[in-house]
């Protein structure tokens, strides 16, 4: 015969035994200068943007086809590196601060009765650092994307963003409106010039570039 404090103590060990261990506590924080934390993009991205993020080789492809064999709108011979799917260099992350920003339309979603390209005039543009890590802005025009730009290598920043339209107030943030969301991918492609590669946007084209240069550049 178990005596009550021995059987109450086999049971205090037999619970102890089946208890599940405590969690781990949370990884610390990764140490810097601001003490901001990005979250993967991947964790973040919806499926569409996703989809369109993967097939952007397919993008460019089909863009470039029509833009040299359609008609268009600007000097597309003129652009250089900014319209070469390979141009992107190292050392991407830019700097913040004011920007000049124009946008290249690539291909059209009317097939072959729209424009191959256009190309428009130059506006403003800011990338500054926030505590989630930099953010670009496009400040003027009648399209203002805007969004968060996230790490991904050397070569390659990804932004997930959203987009204003015409009178609207600034855009609101990525996932709250599909038909506004937007994926593009960052690269370096000059001493001080950048572009962001939309594929897939939601509007008139099937490729969009936004060339970036410091405003300070003249």
């Amino acid at each position: 015969m178990i005596r009550p404090v021995a059987l109450t103590a086999v049971l205090a060990a037999a619970a102890c035994a089946s208890a599940p261990p405590p969690p781990p506590p949370p990884p610390p924080a990764p140490s810097g200068g601001t003490g901001a934390v990005l979250m993967d993009w991947r964790g973040i991205i919806t499926a569409a943007d996703r989809d369109r993020y993967q097939r952007r080789d397919a993008a460019w492809s089909l863009a470039l086809q029509q833009a040299r064999r359609q008609r268009g709108s600007g000097d597309l011979d003129s652009l250089g590196a900014l319209i070469d799917p390979y141009a992107g260099r190292s050392d991407v992350a830019p700097p913040p601060g004011a920007y000049r920003c124009r946008t290249v339309k690539l291909g059209s979603q009317g097939g072959e009765e729209g424009l191959g390209y256009v190309v428009y005039g130059w506006f403003a543009c800011r990338i500054e650092q926030t505590p989630r890590g930099l953010k670009f802005t496009k400040l003027t025009g009648s399209q203002r994307p805007s969004g968060l730009l996230f790490p991904e290598n050397d070569r390659h920043m990804l932004l997930l963003g959203s987009m204003a339209l015409a009178q609207e107030p600034a855009a609101n943030s990525y996932g709250r409106n599909p038909d506004r969301d937007l994926v593009a991918v960052l690269e370096r492609v000059g001493d001080a010039r950048w572009r962001l590669v939309l594929p897939w946007p939601q509007y008139e084209s099937n490729l969009d570039l936004i060339e970036l240069v410091p405003a300070s550049g003249g």
